[in-house]
């Protein structure tokens, strides 16, 4: 489903080994399911200090009926249950059209720079 969902998606950010890494450190991935099919899913992760969703994915044949909103406010409430107090998303710009469904979840835009380094094995 995350292919379908973000088929640009570089090398480094494959589905399998993505998921095979985060199961090492937590299990917190949230997904969504209809009739055994993979419908939508979330990847969370916590420092301690801050939280972040990672790779937030709607199928879309299943887009704008609740799916979303469920796996985001299920990994923010379980963040928040860690003892979470703030919750970090990055949106890429070629996505900027998904920025009025995190508004609508509480989230605001911040005056950021977001910088990463690809580190190579």
């Amino acid at each position: 489903m995350w292919c379908r969902v973000f088929p640009d998606d570089p090398p480094h950010n494959e589905p399998n080994d993505v998921i095979e890494a985060k199961l090492k450190v937590d299990s917190l991935i949230f997904v969504a399911e209809d009739n055994g099919r993979v419908t939508g899913a979330v990847m969370a992760g916590y420092d301690g200090h801050r939280g972040w969703l990672y790779a937030v994915a709607v199928d879309v044949t299943t887009r704008r009926c609740g799916v979303g909103s469920l796996l985001v406010k299920s990994a923010v409430a379980e963040l928040k249950r860690l003892g979470c107090i703030k919750v970090n998303l990055q949106i890429r710009a070629s996505n900027a059209a998904v920025v009025s469904f995190y508004e609508s979840l509480g989230f605001k835009v911040e005056d950021r720079i977001s910088m990463g380094a690809l580190l190579t094995p």
